[in-house]
């Protein structure tokens, strides 16, 4: 039997490549209306303006029918339908090789871009939580996701701010963001003197407020850079204090010290969430800056991306920041990028509504909608406690991260939000992972009771049972694309032009969403557990598996967001 991971694009490739020359035309498909019939196609437009008569040349159908290569699933038929060329894959070969090694599924398709190095900045982390803003809070937990499945690639990653404040710790712990603290500032005394030679000339320094050191030209640097990169053109100056040279001190010392890919850098003892992080991403430390001296090949500046994750309100002060940067560090990193967060609207509240209300209003929501369910208050009962917890963060990350995170984003907070038939919140993933925890559990309750052998070799299953078309559209559409989307969940156009970029951190949000729909209806549908008679045990083991499939993928995804998956709701 052929070995190997099967990938879509791996497929799609092979595909247009049998096309001959030209752009890709093949298709996957994902509704179950299509499903039922083809699994690929190549429309009958896109094929009239390849072969100009429409008329598929006898090549392409031998070249299709023979596909192979590294990923490439096998193919069962190839036929002229009158929407295009239709393809259908040898389904119960592929439910083989993919369920015969489901952890590969959970994993990314490859590891990120060699040697790169990540550092995240999301200056909200330097509020205390009372202020921070639900946009900043949208920041902060892209910022969380993005460092995840990047580490998912094994880039490193450092994390800056480390967190000063303890009162910001305890939320982002309540949040399950593991983010560095650290209670010392970095040392500003190199930048500072730098920033007094670059001071506009002024009148008696003396009266300046306390902690503001004077005002810094950037026209300069806005002419240079702004016009093609995306900075603001209102951007002339900026005032300089001790605050923002303690900003700059870290950031400068979190690239200056970025390590190698593949070690876990230095770790702050006196952090806690620091140290938990260590195996995860990288945490900074406190460094003492050494003043600036001209750059290196070697340097970690070099070879370091900076990503500043900011809301569309700070994203101004930041731009600041970078000409500043700039301006006084000729070791300032070249590659220094914007992901700037839309604005998030809250549906018929008036005023504003901070991120720890946000919270302790999904919390209270969570137990109100936990109360009804089991005709009792729960919220005292310690088997109860974390579970709540988990839930209303679920229910926040999923609403914060379902949409793309440069598009406006607008909560309703109404109870039904939080309800576990709700098909598109967090609350509702959740409660399909408990499901498949009560079905495993269930499995492994009757086994020990004699009423079910124990599970066999996967290799010995037989898959060609897998007939059902509720089970091709949870392994075709959740398990085989899984690694790809997590590969593009992670992607950063690093090397693009201009200062701006995007992260498609919505993907995993909206793939557990589809996933979790998928498996309830199927599961609504189909008995999985069946009678304890020995001629139906094939068809429960084989279901089993891909239910185990199921249970990876969406274990790993909501690794991503920093949620453990639940066994009761």
């Amino acid at each position: 039997m052929a070995t190997g991971r099967l990938g879509i694009e791996e497929t799609l490739g092979a595909l247009n490549a049998a096309l001959g020359p030209g752009g890709p035309v093949w298709l996957k498909e994902t509704r179950a209306r299509h499903l039922h019939a083809r699994d690929f196609l190549a429309p009958r437009r896109a094929l009239q303006a390849r072969f100009g008569d429409g008329q598929v040349p006898e090549r392409v159908f031998h070249a299709v029918a023979g596909l192979q290569g590294p990923g490439v699933a096998p193919v069962l038929r190839c036929a002229p339908t009158p929407s295009g060329l239709a393809l259908q894959l040898q389904r119960s070969a592929v439910f083989e090789r993919v369920l015969g090694s489901v952890e590969a599924y959970a994993a990314p398709a490859a590891p990120a871009t060699p040697g790169l190095r990540v550092l995240l900045h999301c200056p909200a982390l330097r509020a205390s939580p009372c202020a921070l803003r639900l946009s900043q809070l949208r920041a902060v937990l892209v910022a969380d996701h993005l460092a995840r499945t990047l580490h998912a690639h094994r880039v490193s990653v450092r994390l800056v701010p480390a967190v000063r404040d303890p009162h910001m710790s305890t939320f982002l712990q309540q949040l399950k963001v593991e983010w560095p603290a650290n209670s010392e500032r970095a040392e500003t005394e190199a930048l500072r003197s730098l920033a007094l030679a670059e001071l506009n000339p002024a009148g008696d320094r003396g009266a300046l407020p306390a902690g503001v050191l004077g005002n810094v030209c950037l026209k300069d640097l806005v002419e240079k850079r702004g016009r093609t990169a995306g900075y603001d053109p209102n951007l002339d100056s900026c005032l300089v204090t001790e605050d923002l040279l303690s900003v700059l001190a870290e950031l400068r010392a979190a690239v200056l010290h970025c390590p190698e890919v593949g070690s876990l850098g230095l770790v702050s003892e006196d952090s806690a969430p620091c140290r938990r992080l260590a195996n995860q991403v990288l945490c900074v430390p406190a460094v003492t800056v050494s003043p600036p001296q001209a750059a290196t090949p070697h340097d970690g500046a070099d070879s370091c991306m900076v990503v500043h994750v900011v809301s569309c309100e700070e994203e101004f002060q930041q731009q600041k920041l970078d000409l500043l940067w700039w301006k006084l560090d000729n070791q300032a990193p070249l590659r220094q990028k914007h992901l700037v967060c839309g604005s998030v609207k809250v549906a018929g509240v008036p005023g504003t509504l901070t991120a720890p209300e946000y919270y302790e209003l999904r919390h209270a929501q969570v137990c109100k909608a936990s109360a009804l369910k089991h005709s009792r208050d729960l919220t005292e009962d310690p088997a109860w406690t974390e579970s709540f917890r988990v839930l209303s963060v679920a229910t926040i990350k999923f609403e914060m991260l379902s949409t793309a995170p440069q598009s406006q984003l607008v909560l309703a907070l109404a109870d039904s939000s939080i309800s576990t038939k709700g098909t598109k919140s967090g609350t509702f993933v959740m409660y399909n992972c408990a499901r498949l925890a009560t079905l495993f559990e269930g499995y492994k309750h009757s086994m020990e009771q004699g009423l079910y052998p124990s599970f066999p070799p996967v290799s010995s299953l037989d898959f060609s049972l897998l007939h059902d078309e509720g089970e091709w559209l949870l392994l075709f559409n959740s398990i085989l694309p899984f690694p790809d989307l997590l590969s593009q969940a992670a992607a950063l156009e690093y090397m693009g032009p201009g200062l701006h970029i995007s992260a498609r951190t919505e993907m995993v949000c909206k793939s557990l969403v589809k996933l979790s729909m998928d498996f309830s209806s199927y599961y609504n549908r189909v008995h999985i557990l069946g009678e304890p008679r020995p001629h139906l045990f094939g068809q429960m083991f084989a279901r089993l598996q891909l239910l185990r499939a199921v249970r990876e993928v969406l274990h790993a995804g909501l690794a991503t967001l920093g949620l453990p998956p639940l066994s009761h709701i």
